[in-house]
C-alpha cells in the first residue's frame, strides 16, 4: 500500500481537490487497495469543516464528490505514516520541511513536480479569487494526479 498526503494551508480548497481527483483516478484505474490518499492543512483554521462551497461546486461540475471530506491539520506522525507528502506550494513545502524528521525528508515534495501539461511549480490558492481559480486548481490537480499515478505505476 502506498499512502499519499496532499497538503495546503487550511485543507478546504487545494488539498481536498487533489484528494478528490486522486480518489476518482485511483478508482478508475482499479488501484483501490494499492494507493490510499488523504489531505491535510499546515494550519488548523478549518479543522472538521467540509471543503469550501466553491471548491465543492467546481468539483461537482467535473464529477468529483468532496462532500465526505473534512479538514484536518498536518500531524507530526504523518511524516512516518505516509509514503509521500505533497505540498501545494513552496510555503507549505517550507513548513513541512522544517517540521519533518530527517529520516522522512525524502517523502516531502511539491505536488506539481508530477505535472505533465502545466509548467507550474505551485497550485495557486483560489480562496480570495473568483470561480476561475477553482477551475484552474482542478486543471492542475487532474494533470499532477495523472503524472503521480504514472510515476507510481509506470506500466499503467
Amino acid at each position: 500500500m502506498t499512502r499519499i498526503l496532499f497538503v495546503c494551508t487550511g485543507n478546504i480548497c487545494r488539498s481536498p481537490t487533489a484528494e478528490g481527483v486522486a480518489r476518482h483516478a485511483i478508482r478508475a484505474a482499479g488501484l483501490e487497495g494499492v494507493i490510499e490518499v488523504e489531505s491535510a492543512g499546515t494550519h488548523g483554521y478549518h479543522v472538521g469543516e467540509a471543503p469550501d462551497p466553491r471548491t465543492r461546486k467546481a468539483a461537482e461540475k467535473r464529477g468529483y464528490d468532496l462532500s465526505m471530506l473534512r479538514a484536518r491539520k498536518l500531524e507530526p506522525g504523518d511524516f512516518e505514516t505516509f509514503d509521500l507528502l505533497l505540498a501545494m506550494d513552496g510555503g507549505h513545502l517550507e513548513i513541512m520541511e522544517r517540521s519533518c524528521p530527517d529520516a522522512h525528508r525524502d517523502k516531502v515534495r511539491l505536488f506539481m513536480s508530477y505535472a505533465r501539461r502545466f509548467n507550474a511549480e505551485e497550485v495557486p490558492d483560489p480562496y480570495y479569487g473568483g470561480d476561475r481559480g477553482f477551475d484552474l486548481v482542478l486543471d492542475y490537480c487532474e494533470d499532477a494526479v495523472g503524472g503521480l499515478l504514472d510515476a507510481l505505476q509506470p506500466t499503467r
